[in-house]
């Protein structure tokens, strides 16, 4: 963003008005997508502990184990914007930490997705095969990148 020409500012906003704004934005984005990986890591830490799990495949234990670590990652990246506030907090460094922020956000919401759709992928190879685990997963992979990344990048 500091490498950037700032666009117009609209609102008639100070440059720490704008980053006090982003930043109250960023963390109710974050609330939204915290929740969802808190529920989904739970179910995760769960599994191993379920009688049918030593029943799964090694292929299957590997997908549990790739999700897990993608959802262990995507927890990392959109809770670290607090522990970054908390550390750069009075210290007139608010636009780095909107930006920095704001990346961190970005890369957990990737590593939410991919989490997401191992789940589906493991659930459905569990239950009913792994030709639709393929193609549902697939399909939600599909759904993810579209909704989440397409439709407001050509909106943008």
């Amino acid at each position: 963003m500091a490498d950037r020409e700032e666009p117009t500012n609209r609102r008639g906003e100070t440059p720490d008005e704008r980053f006090d704004r982003n930043w109250t934005e960023l963390l109710q984005e974050l609330r939204v997508a915290q929740t969802g990986v808190q529920i989904l890591f739970a179910f995760l830490l769960t599994l191993p502990f379920n009688d049918r799990f030593a029943t799964v495949s090694p292929e299957q234990k590997i997908t549990y184990i790739a999700t897990l670590v993608c959802t262990g990652l995507s927890t990392l990246c959109l809770i670290a914007p607090v522990s970054h506030h908390r550390i750069l907090f009075r210290r007139g460094r608010k636009r780095e930490l909107v930006e920095s922020s704001s990346n961190l956000a970005g890369v957990g919401l990737w590593f939410l997705w991919l989490s997401i759709v191992g789940a589906i992928f493991l659930i459905f190879q569990v239950v009913v095969g792994m030709s639709w685990a393929v193609g549902v997963s697939a399909a939600f992979a599909a759904a993810f990148i579209g909704i989440w990344y397409i439709l407001p990048t050509v909106k943008r």
